[in-house]
């Protein structure tokens, strides 16, 4: 036989699922399998470590399909048609291919779409007012103007989800005019007039499940208050277009528009639709996004969009990465619009159909989302559908349940956000007017779209605010000694810790003694002093320096890297708390912050 026919490999037998399994666990040395390796998503779906042929998995059926055509969508505000038409031809130069205009008042189409070729660039447009009129006008200038209809891309969005569950108005008007656009968008197939919006579940906490069921059980709810009326349902599902929020969880994120878009078409055949036309769009999230080191949105905004075009969405929507405390800048608007030209001309996203396809994680992950926003779609139906679930607030207790999962993650560190909670830039100095305060008293009746982290920030501007009214930012001290390596990894990681609280952190000092240590760092001009050694230093020294220092220094705050074993009589002696793996970062700043506030204010008298 020639050896350059023999297939690669044929010498090694084929290795079973069981046989990796039983290398891993010998590996683990007696740890559970389960609790060490399989990834428990807060979507409550279980995913393995690994995936092999002998996992059979029935794939999901209409997933959608690979955009050849990706729209790349831009937002532009509209004061007046003349700056609006400014910003559109700017962003057409820089190749976008898709203005999403914001309309708040009247204001006229051929002025405000003045030398835009659309039969190349999409145009879609957020209504505020004098809805129908503009919807008139804008299809009266595109027959004018003799446009192919088929080429016509974009949407019509009256934002009937997000006012009601942000606003609380669920306005049957919006709904009718809704439906006589969708008449008069009819002749042009790929212009969507009804625009049914999940964003503010995902960004108000809300997990893939959640999301995916919600938005589903909201389109049931829009196509009931329709169905004794004149516009037929499948004129409605052709003009259908959705808007979904993109969650950093990036293999999640792709399963979950793939599933959404099976889900669709298994509740269209629930209403005799064998064919029809819909878009789908991925708009990057609140929820995710900082105002702390905000050039990391950037990466954020990256990878979110990669996972909402391998989930075959037909457009994005990208924000820029200083929106949640700046204007847009030409700057922050033009680096937006790249990631999108970057994935698609660098990266050649767009020119293999479906590349996902295949893919045990993803198939499996799809499907397990779409099984379960089935279950939850169906349970929300069977308890009247989403107005009732709404109204009762079912579905505002189910999203506040998993947010505060959320947030209770990210504040233990267990769930990483790099600066925010993990690796901050303490050279970063940021006014207190642009950080978040906290959640202040959220209406439950009402979802609130919001940043992860307004709890996490609300520490850094008690922090800002007591530096701008004292002009003093407190100290932090790394006081260490006896075991090299553990002091120094000890050292490391108070410093990443307590640098998400603002403070100014010194380099550690090292001593060759706990006593030292004690005296030295109790008579310096920190506010905090943090103790770093190994647990066998802490048994033999730990309590014999903090009844060294406190018998120097009462005011500053003691603590300690690690989790002793002699923590009670520690704390009696002094001890102020620890910073290990498993602290909460809020309630150990905050404490923190508490006492310095104290000994600032008694200094300043």
């Amino acid at each position: 036989m020639n050896d350059k026919n023999k297939t690669l490999f044929t010498d090694f037998s084929p290795v079973t699922k069981q046989e990796w399994i039983e290398k891993v666990n010998t590996d683990l040395k007696g740890e559970d399998f389960n609790r060490k390796l399989v990834w428990k998503n807060l979507s409550n779906i279980d995913i393995q470590p690994f995936y092999n042929p002998e996992d059979k998995q029935a794939f999901l059926q209409n997933t959608g399909e690979n955009s050849q055509s990706l729209i790349n969508y831009r937002h532009i505000d509209c004061p007046t048609e003349e700056s609006a038409n400014n910003l559109a031809l700017k962003a057409i130069e820089e190749g976008i291919n898709g203005l999403l205009f914001d309309i708040k008042e009247s204001i006229v189409v051929s002025e405000l779409l003045e030398g835009i070729n659309l039969n190349k660039i999409a145009v879609a447009f957020i209504l505020r007012a004098h809805e129908i009129a503009f919807a008139i006008d804008f299809f009266d200038f595109v027959t004018a103007q003799k446009i192919d209809q088929k080429k016509l891309k974009g949407y019509i969005d009256l934002e009937l989800i997000p006012n009601y569950v942000t606003k609380g108005i669920m306005n049957p008007g919006h709904c009718n005019k809704a439906a006589v656009i969708a008449e008069l968008a009819s002749v042009f197939p790929n212009f969507k007039a009804i625009t049914i919006s999940g964003t503010p579940f995902l960004n108000s906490g809300a997990n893939q499940v959640q999301e995916v069921a919600y938005t589903l059980n909201s389109l049931v709810c829009f196509i009931e208050k329709y169905s004794d009326r004149s516009i037929s349902i499948e004129t409605i599902f052709n003009n259908l277009h959705f808007q979904l929020a993109i969650g950093s969880e990036y293999f999640i994120e792709i399963g979950k528009f793939r599933a959404f878009n099976s889900l669709l078409q298994e509740i269209a055949k629930k209403y005799g639709i064998g064919e029809f036309s819909h878009a789908l769009t991925g708009k990057t999230s609140i929820w995710s996004k900082s105002v702390t080191d905000a050039h990391t949105n950037l990466l954020r905004a990256t990878t979110e969009a990669m996972s909402a075009i391998l989930g075959n969405v037909d457009g994005v929507l990208i924000d820029a990465y200083d929106k949640e405390f700046n204007r847009e800048s030409d700057f922050s608007s033009r680096i937006a619009g790249n990631i999108s030209t970057i994935l698609k001309e660098e990266s050649y996203f767009g020119k293999v159909a479906n590349p996902v396809d295949g893919c045990y994680y993803i198939e499996q992950i799809s499907s397990k989302i779409a099984n379960k926003a089935l279950e939850l779609f169906k349970e929300i139906e069977a308890k009247g559908g989403f107005y009732e679930a709404f109204e009762s607030e079912l579905i505002q207790q189910s999203i506040a349940k998993i947010r505060f999962e959320k947030i209770k993650l990210l504040s233990q560190r267990r769930l990483a956000m790099v600066g925010i909670n993990k690796y901050p830039n303490l050279m970063e100095k940021i006014s207190s007017e642009i950080l978040s305060e906290g959640e202040m008293n959220p209406d439950p009746k009402l979802l609130k779209p919001r940043r992860a982290f307004l709890e996490i920030e609300a520490i850094k501007k008690t922090t800002e605010e007591l530096v701008e009214k004292t002009n003093k930012r407190p100290i932090v001290e790394l006081s260490s000694f006896g075991n090299l390596t553990m002091r120094k990894a000890r050292a490391a990681f108070a410093y990443d810790f307590l640098g998400v609280s603002g403070f100014e952190i010194l380099l550690e000092k090292s001593y060759e003694s706990a006593l030292r240590a004690a005296n030295e760092s109790a008579k310096s001009t920190s506010h905090v002093v943090v103790i770093c050694s190994s647990d066998q230093d802490y048994d033999e020294s730990a309590l014999a320096f903090v009844n060294a220092f406190r018998a120097l220094n009462t005011d500053k705050v003691l603590l300690l890297a690690g989790d002793p074993t002699n923590l009670n009589e520690l704390t009696e002696a002094g001890l102020d708390g620890c910073v290990h793996m498993k602290s909460d970062i809020i309630a150990t700043i905050s404490s923190i912050l508490r006492k310095i506030k104290k000994t600032i204010k008694s200094l300043e008298v």
